[in-house]
């Protein structure tokens, strides 16, 4: 099969011919459709995350049909159309599985980090660890819900009943986010990079009730801020935008150093938490959710060969909500 290869971190994505992945016990084969090309990809291909599997096929925001089952696998039969999240594996015994908490997994593993991914023609899975697809979304149009939906999603539950939402950032999670925000009836205010013009009309077509650049302070004090951009910085100027009591969660898997700040703008009970991968019950509640509710995504489709251009577009913020790879 054909696949987009990262060999060393820092180096683009080669594509190479290597062989179709067997299913093993529990494991499902999944012909790739639609894959999209996450920040968390790009992390992972520029070296800010260690240690991937090496050689490595990224990519997990996988949408595919089973062709093919291992021992055992009973979940879905041969023509099911799947998605397969970035949570590939836990143990299933560590202290945090057995407390519901599988997302802090002290020995998981990663689609498209170190279990390969859906950069490529052909992926296999865990059954368990893969959804049904909403048959409303086409595969490129499903793909991002698989990473950019269901984190934003677990980002957007920890805000509680939050009224007035900021969300730093605005790409393929927030995009979905919005949408979802608004339909509960949430005032959102959008952070775009500055200068960001067209991303901030892009948000206010969404429904924005306000949109600005990172650093500018919103026209009311927010209950919550969503930080998706992996810049430290915007987590002191999330902490002046939001209220007493306010809360910051920073949704991304990676983050630069976040700059020393005055402990006046943490004071008056304002929380900073952090959000880790996901839940499969995250990925279960979000895609019934999402089968109901009219949450559109806007995609940019490349295909496969194309995978570093599409890369490059998004680590230089040319991406309006997000990059799909179309397996052919």
């Amino acid at each position: 099969m054909k696949a987009m290869v990262l060999e060393i971190q820092g180096v683009p994505l080669r594509l190479k011919e290597i062989r179709i992945p067997a299913p093993g016990p529990s494991q499902v084969l999944v012909k790739v459709n639609a894959c999209g090309v996450c920040r968390t990809d790009l992390h992972v291909v520029d070296g800010d995350l260690p240690s991937p599997k090496l050689p490595l096929v990224p990519g997990h925001e996988i949408v595919g049909t089973v062709k093919a089952k291992g021992k055992g696998a009973t979940k879905y039969h041969e023509g099911d159309r799947v998605g397969i999240p970035w949570l590939g594996h836990t143990c299933g015994e560590c202290t945090y599985c057995s407390m519901g908490m599988e997302n802090l997994c002290e020995d998981p593993l990663f689609t498209g980090y170190t279990l390969d991914g859906g950069f490529a023609q052909f992926a296999i899975c865990d059954e368990g660890f893969c959804f049904p697809v909403p048959d409303r979304y086409s595969d490129a149009h499903a793909a991002p819900l698989l990473c950019a939906g269901l984190i934003g999603y677990r980002s957007y539950r920890m805000t509680g009943e939050a009224e007035r939402l900021g969300l730093y950032g605005f790409g393929a999670a927030a995009h979905i986010l919005i949408q979802l925000a608004i339909g509960q009836d949430r005032r959102v205010y959008a952070f775009t990079r500055s200068g960001d013009s067209q991303g901030q009309q892009f948000a206010l077509s969404l429904g924005a009730a306000w949109a600005g650049g990172s650093l500018d302070s919103p026209s009311e004090k927010l209950d919550a801020a969503i930080i998706f951009a992996p810049v430290g910085g915007l987590v002191p100027a999330a902490l002046r935008a939001v209220r007493k009591g306010g809360l910051v969660v920073c949704a991304g898997i990676h983050m630069s150093d976040i700059p020393s700040f005055p402990y006046r703008i943490l004071w008056e009970e304002r929380i900073v938490r952090s959000v880790a991968n996901l839940t499969r019950s995250d990925g279960e509640e979000f895609m019934k959710l999402v089968s109901r509710l009219p949450i559109h995504t806007r995609v940019q489709e490349f295909p496969l060969e194309k995978a570093n251009e599409a890369l490059e577009a998004l680590r230089m913020g040319m991406i309006e909500g997000a990059a799909v790879l179309i397996i052919g």
